[in-house]
């Protein structure tokens, strides 16, 4: 089984991803992740949207699994078989801000672990590291905004939302006035850059 990232937006699939789906006879994605990779998709490939999770486990040696963005970063890297990585909306943030990656913890508040995704953020922040978190539709940003606030220190947040797509938007505030999500698609760098 391999298991590719087809990246966090168009044009953000690697070589190797994109031969790999190319040879491909049995694909599963999200719906996002197959729009993603379908100029690559052989038309005798079977494709099939992954409605079960836990099924994902059982699929022949020959099945590719698709995961937006990168398969390590809250993707389907867990599962066994090759990991074919892709250009995460973590990589592509730290480059559009210039930030060394080095410099960064990363924190998924994806899913489920928002309340456990805010206390690390705190934690991390108040250490001086900047955090990229990784966010979903529920997460609670207002929450997150008023905890760091009570810490007192000067931050940036930076809300990066449908990072790789054409209508991508990185708009950098202060804690004092943190920039507020238009998009469920987003993260956030939050710290001292």
């Amino acid at each position: 089984m391999k298991i590719i990232g087809v990246g966090c937006g168009p044009g953000m699939l690697t070589e190797q991803a994109i031969r790999e789906i190319s040879r491909a006879s049995l694909i599963y994605g999200s719906d996002r992740a197959i729009d993603l990779a379908k100029s690559f998709i052989p038309t005798d490939c079977a494709v099939k949207t992954i409605d079960d999770f836990k099924h994902l486990k059982k699929l022949p040696d020959y099945a590719v699994i698709l995961s937006t963005g990168d398969p390590m970063l809250a993707g389907l890297g867990y599962l066994s078989g090759e990991v074919i990585p892709g250009i995460s909306s973590f990589q592509l943030a730290t480059a559009r801000l210039k930030i060394p990656i080095s410099r960064v913890s990363v924190i998924v508040a994806h899913g489920k672990g928002h309340d456990k995704g805010m206390q690390d953020t705190v934690r991390e922040v108040k250490t001086g590291k900047i955090v990229f978190l990784l966010t979903d539709p529920k997460f609670n940003v207002q929450d997150l905004y008023a905890r760091l606030a009570t810490l007192k220190i000067p931050l940036k947040i930076a809300l990066c939302e449908n990072l790789g797509y054409p209508h991508e938007r990185i708009l950098v505030g202060e804690i004092q006035s943190p920039p507020q999500p238009a998009e469920a698609l987003y993260s956030l760098v939050i710290g001292n850059f």
